[in-house]
Formats: structure tokens, sequence, C-alpha cells
């Protein structure tokens, strides 16, 4: 909302895409300048559980939708666990309009970063091996390169924290189940995660607490990109500039 609010532009047509797309059909607000929205996500089941109105099923990879049909794609929460992301970004742009938006929310690099280290650090002193028990996650960075190879114009990227403290590290862990958010490495060919490994990796995990509890970050990265269009700005020639940088920080 904070990005679609400070865009000067208006949006007849919306996609909004993902688990958290019902959240941002209920905060739209008119100075996000959306008119129609349809909601989409991998589970119209649970969409309409969340209260999005005639949701329609599909896969971020396979949009059932036609060559530029929107003016802004909102992607909320979707993008981690898509199978195949360069995939998804592609038919984001292309069910956009020429000078269509997109904007996409979901967890980044370091999301759950501590939880991941305990659980590590328990299975490697238990069982003496490493199996991936939290999903991977985007770096920023990755997702700024995803966005230009994709053929998005005026890429940004960047990441908004929400630090959350929990009184008991297994709330966080029942919160994650609750989400639908559990890693889906985990019962990969390393087996399931042993009993013995999570109550090591919880005894160290209530170790990190302070006065207001455990530690779990969620480092949230925020990509935004535009389908191409004559109008918008495009970079100068190497060598064509006409002011010397030197001079303009000249006393400073």
């Amino acid at each position: 909302m904070d990005r679609l609010e400070t865009v000067l532009k208006d949006f007849p047509r919306a996609l909004l895409y993902g688990p958290g797309a019902p959240a941002v059909l209920e905060a739209l607000t008119p100075a996000a300048g959306v008119g129609e929205a349809v909601v989409a996500g991998e589970s119209a089941r649970l969409l309409r559980a969340l209260g999005a109105p005639d949701p329609v099923e599909a896969a971020p990879e396979a949009l059932p939708f036609e060559d530029r049909s929107f003016d802004l794609v909102a992607s909320v929460f979707s993008l981690h666990a898509a199978d195949d992301l360069p995939r998804a970004l592609l038919e984001a742009r292309r069910v956009l309009k020429p000078d269509g938006l997109l904007v996409a929310l979901f967890p980044g690099e370091r999301t759950l970063h501590e939880l991941r280290g305990v659980l590590q650090a328990a299975e490697a002193g238990v069982t003496g091996r490493v199996a991936p028990r939290v999903s991977p996650m985007v770096a920023v960075r990755d997702g700024g390169g995803l966005l230009q190879r994709t053929g998005f114009a005026l890429p940004v990227a960047d990441t908004v924290n929400v630090p959350v403290r929990y009184g008991d590290p297994l709330r966080l862990l029942a919160d994650l189940r609750a989400m639908g958010e559990t890693s889906t490495l985990a019962a990969g060919p390393k087996g399931a995660l042993r009993r013995d490994v999570l109550a090591a990796a919880m005894t160290a995990y209530a170790g990190l607490a302070d006065e207001d509890g455990v530690p779990a970050s969620f480092d949230l990265v925020a990509l935004t990109g535009w389908a191409p269009h004559e109008s918008q700005p495009k970079p100068l020639k190497p060598g064509s500039a006409r002011a010397s940088l030197a001079e303009a920080v000249k006393g400073h």
C-alpha cells in the first residue's frame, strides 16, 4: 500500500495474486488508484477462506489471462514458493499493459535466519550432518537482477525488515505450520527432522531470548518494475553528460 499510494498513476484493472491478496484487497484506498481488482492464487479455497470473492485458481508460472490484461500486478507472499521464479516474473510482465506496474512482496534471504542457525547447529551436533530445514530464500540483489533479466523497466528491489518476538519458540513453529510456510525441503533425502534434534534446537533458540522473547526476523523483499513503454525515462548514453560531477561536489 505504501508503494501504490506514492505512484501518481491510476490502475483501472489490477491482478492481486497470492495468499496476501485478500488483505491487499481489503486495505485498498482511493489513494491507491485501483479500479477493478481480480484476486488469484494457487488455492482458490484458501483465498475464499481469507475473504476473497470469486478468486481465480492459477499457478504463478501459468496465469490464465490474456496478454496486456492488467495495469497492475501485485504479488503478495507468493514468489518465494514459485517453482520457476523467472517464469513467474515473465508471466507477470506478459499480462501487464505497457507502462503497467508490478509490485511483489515475499520473504527474502535473511528471513528466519535465527531459526535456520539453531536447526543447523543442533543437527550437526546431534547427527554430524545438516539438512535444509528452512526453505531457501531469494536475496534482494538477485531479485533486482531477475527483474532486469525478465524485461522490466526501472527495476527497484529493497527490503522491509519486520522483527517479531516469541515467548516460546515452539509457537513460531506452530505459526509457520498454520501459515503453510514449513520447509518444502524438510522431507528430502536426509529424512524428517528428528525429535532430539528439534529439542536441542529449541533449547539453543531459547538461549537467544531477552526480556521480550526470542527473535524471529522476517526480511521482506519488495520488487517493483514497469512493463516497458516509450514514455518512460531512458538512461543517457555513456559520455553524453554535460555537467561535471567533480565541479558539482567541489568545496563540499
